[in-house]
Parts: structure tokens; C-alpha cells; sequence
């Protein structure tokens, strides 16, 4: 083998570690940046789905930096609020069922395990929304077809709800870590929904 068949192997494969590195390093950033536009509370469903977005564009080489995310977030607000307060709704109403569970009401436990695994999958089927929102996409419309998704493909859920499982690892260890890790279960979300387009 050449000299410089060598070296353009070792080029190669170079440029392929820089390009994945730089990839993981930008999912570390944007998960900064959904953390920062999920502030407000209500806002989580749309700082993903800017945040997915981002990293499309990343994944495709196409430029793109914080005001295209500031963009896609301001997009996607416009609909995106309604289903973070529908999310928190859930929440809430699954912390009740957990209280009941502590009290001791009868049937406590199997209600509040329905309502902890419906939680899970609401919180999975709105991660696959994010994942394919685009500006001017109906979230009922997006979050209706991500739980059809949801359901009909349990291994690409049963990915996320592990990334998931992770940032509250994450943020029980050491909290500051759970913000860049969003935006690793945010790129998971876009991997598992290309995984089901090429099914």
C-alpha cells in the first residue's frame, strides 16, 4: 500500500471522527438552548421542536446558528404553548394518582400506574412531534401522528423513554448535566423517527 493511499485513509477517517465529534458537541449546545427557550415552562414542546430542527439543518450541511433556533422557536410557539400547558395538565393530574396511591385509596395503585405510563407515552409522542415539526405544521395534527408512532413502533419509543431515563439520571446525579443532554434525546428523537421513514 502507497504512502498516500495511507494518508488519505487516515485523512478520511479523521474528517469522520471531526464531523461526529463536532455533531455530539453540537448536541450538547443545543440542548443549552432548549434548556434556556423551555424557561418559561409552557414552552418546552416548541424549544424541542426549534431544537430538532437545528439539527436537521446540521445533519444536512446547511448553515444555521442561534437565530435561525430563535426563528423555528418563535414558529413554533404559535401552537407549541397550547400542548406545554395539555403536557403539564398530564403531569399534574398523574401526581394526583400518586397521591391517591400514598393514601391508600382502593384501586390507588393500578390507576396510578396507568396514568405513569400514559405520562411516559404522552411525553414520548410529543419528543416524536418535535422531531418532525416544520413552520406552519398543526401540533393536534403532528402530536396525533407521533402517538399512532408511538404505539406502532414500541422499540423507537422504548429508545426515547431510555434517553429520557437518562437526563433524570442525569439531572439526580449532577443537574447541570441534564441541560446539555436534552439535546442528545433531542437528536434520538430525529434518529428513531428517520429509523421509521426507511422501515
Amino acid at each position: 500500500m502507497s504512502q498516500a493511499s495511507v494518508k488519505t485513509r487516515g485523512t478520511q477517517r479523521g474528517s469522520v471522527f471531526t464531523e461526529r465529534f463536532g455533531l455530539f458537541a453540537e448536541c450538547l449546545l443545543t440542548g443549552v438552548w432548549i434548556a434556556i427557550a423551555s424557561l418559561p415552562v409552557v414552552t418546552y414542546p416548541a424549544a424541542f421542536a426549534a431544537g430538532s430542527r437545528h439539527l436537521r439543518r446540521r445533519t444536512s450541511h446547511l448553515e444555521g446558528g442561534w437565530r435561525e433556533f430563535v426563528a423555528d422557536f418563535r414558529a413554533a410557539l404559535r401552537g407549541g404553548w397550547i400542548a406545554g400547558v395539555a403536557g403539564w395538565a398530564a403531569a399534574l393530574a398523574v401526581w394526583v394518582d400518586v397521591q391517591a396511591v400514598r393514601a391508600g385509596i382502593p384501586g390507588g395503585p393500578f390507576v396510578g400506574a396507568v396514568g405513569l405510563f400514559a405520562l411516559i407515552g404522552l411525553a414520548v409522542a410529543g419528543l416524536r412531534a418535535a422531531a418532525v415539526w416544520e413552520p406552519g405544521a398543526s401540533w393536534r395534527e403532528l402530536l396525533a401522528a407521533a402517538g399512532r408512532r408511538t404505539v406502532l413502533d414500541p422499540a423507537g419509543s422504548f429508545l426515547l423513554v431510555g434517553g429520557l431515563a437518562v437526563v433524570a439520571c442525569s439531572a439526580w446525579f449532577v443537574a447541570p448535566l441534564a441541560v446539555p443532554v436534552l439535546g442528545a434525546v433531542a437528536a434520538a428523537a430525529l434518529a428513531v423517527e428517520e429509523r421509521g421513514r426507511r422501515r
